[in-house]
């Protein structure tokens, strides 16, 4: 019965806020909600076994999910947990960031001002015991409900640290740790600004304008939304609204069973006249696909990358009894030109669905730079034409240079070579290298990998089963190089200074940015706006 109450409550819960002409009519769904009820009664009173029915339940809901589209799903209230923490921008714990090699907990950040450094605990730190327990061994699934708790309450860790002969004891007083939705934010040059989101949260808008207040006066800013896979709705709404004047068309919503719905900007954004490139990628998608595609549609920004994921359905979420959750389909985005952003898909068939995206990156969106069989759509402003058919297709398309992504570097990375070995490095060398680099313009200028560096990498790499290839590592020797002085300078100053280096060395997407802000008043073919 529980079960039958369960799917009632969901579905319920829906067609309450659904008009009366949507909301379902006839004997039919009464009948198959009674016949699930049958059945229930009938499994859990006659099979020959007694029967855990919970888990069968959620199975059963997977499984009508699944029979539906992609994007429809079931949340179980273990995963809601982190789903509430991602989405309210924090939760409570210790303040770190760290990874798992070889059963050891390594902290490879820990968040400034958070209780863990604020008790000296320090990046290479290894984390040996957990209120007394025995923590090597720990799978990384399991280290967070070890750390994180009630704000306020307390946690014991044991510390193995380079140059020490005892492990170290810490009592760390947990607190709220913001859960930072903004990446990066630094000055290309004096004018032009750059400001990386790597999703939506409740904590965006007020991060992205900190970043923006930090950085100005700007005349011209990058935006990269690549790898931004979306969140809340809201946030991006707001975050297009920044940059387009008072009534324009943002997103539109069209569904069987609610109304149709335009969003539209409410007053004009603080930055309505600046010049504006927006950096996609095939991972970008639903709340990131929104803001470019509005953007895209008003002439505003000039988008840069790969053709986006092309997700534009929209879900409502609704709880149910035991603090898990459904995610149900309930209606499309439409760019506000009339685009759909959600690529096709046959109900039924998610596999295929996630296997056609692989397949597409694998091949360098060669398919979707064939605009010549998507409908067409012509821009607000200027009437240029755009490109529907599922995604938001690029303004200008760089395909991504794979000729430095070797099976041996792919080896490398599969087994975490490069962060292991910089571990190891950084034990031995980060005090000489606080020392030497004042600040990050001079380590950029003067830090070079040198080959015994690397040499050192490929003999851990060696140890971990990854047998080096002199050929192979001399195509991705310039990859290997910018990924160590990325991560580097991530440990040494911030995350701004790795997605500095990251940009700025062979970047393609990046450097297309900057040549079009550089050129923006002599090239009206490509640049939009005044």
């Amino acid at each position: 019965m529980r079960w039958l109450l369960r799917i009632m409550a969901a579905f319920a819960a829906i067609a309450v806020s659904l008009p009366a002409a949507a909301q379902p009519k006839g004997s039919d769904a009464v009948s198959q909600l009674r016949k699930l009820n049958q059945f229930y009664g009938y499994l859990s009173r006659m099979y020959v076994d007694s029967v855990k029915m919970a888990p069968l339940v959620e199975k059963a809901i997977e499984s009508m999910l699944s029979e539906l589209d992609p994007h429809s799903s079931y949340i179980s209230p273990e995963e809601m947990k982190s789903v509430m923490e991602e989405f309210d921008g924090e939760f409570s714990g210790i303040g770190i960031e760290f990874n798992v090699r070889h059963d050891t907990i390594f902290v490879a950040n820990t968040i400034s001002g958070a209780p863990a450094e604020r008790v000296g605990v320090r990046p290479n730190d290894r984390i040996v015991t957990i209120d007394g327990e025995n923590a090597v061994g720990l799978k990384r699934s399991e280290v967070p409900g070890k750390l994180r708790g009630k704000t306020g309450s307390k946690v014991n860790v044991g510390i193995v640290r380079h140059g020490t002969d005892s492990i170290l004891e810490f009592t760390i007083t947990r607190d709220k740790i913001p859960i930072r939705t903004v990446d990066a934010a630094y000055r290309v040059d004096d004018s032009t600004g750059y400001i990386r989101i790597n999703r939506f949260g409740h904590t965006t808008m007020s991060e992205f304008r900190s970043a923006f207040d930090r950085l100005s006066p700007m005349k011209s800013l990058i935006l990269d939304l690549r790898g931004n896979s979306g969140g809340l709705f809201e946030q991006a709404i707001s975050l297009a609204n920044f940059f387009l004047p008072a009534g324009s068309v943002i997103v539109s919503t069209e569904g069987r069973a609610v109304p149709s719905r335009k969003y539209t900007s409410t007053q004009s954004g603080p930055f309505t006249d600046g010049k504006l490139v927006v950096l996609i990628d095939g991972f970008s998608a639903s709340a990131s696909e929104i803001v470019a595609g509005a953007l895209q549609d008003w002439d505003r920004a000039v988008i840069v990358g790969q053709p986006s994921f092309g997700k534009g359905l929209v879900q409502r979420q609704v709880s149910l009894d035991d603090n898990s959750a459904v995610r149900i389909t309930i209606a499309r985005y439409h760019t506000p030109t009339g685009r759909v952003i959600q690529r096709p898909y046959e109900n039924g068939k998610r596999k295929e669905y996630y296997m056609a995206h692989r397949d597409r990156l694998s091949n360098g969106n060669a398919a979707d730079t064939l605009n010549e069989a998507k409908p067409s759509y012509k821009t607000l402003r200027t009437g240029r034409t755009v490109y529907g058919g599922g995604g938001i297709t690029p303004d200008i398309v760089i395909e991504q240079d794979t000729t430095s992504i070797t099976p041996y570097f792919a080896n490398l990375t599969a087994k975490g070579v490069i962060p292991e070995y910089l571990y190891s490095y950084l034990d031995r060398e980060r005090p000489r290298l606080s020392k030497e680099y004042a600040d990050f313009e001079d380590y950029d200028n003067r830090f070079v990998v040198t080959d015994a560096m690397v040499e050192e990498m490929a003999d851990l790499g060696r140890e971990r089963g990854v047998e080096p290839d002199s050929l192979q590592l001399s195509r991705s020797r310039k990859l290997i190089d910018k990924w160590i002085k990325g991560l580097v300078a991530r440990y040494l100053f911030s995350d701004s200074e790795y997605y500095r280096i990251m940009n700025s060395s062979g970047d393609a997407a990046y450097a297309e940015a900057v040549k079009i802000l550089a050129e923006w008043p002599s090239r009206g073919d490509v640049i939009l706006g005044d």
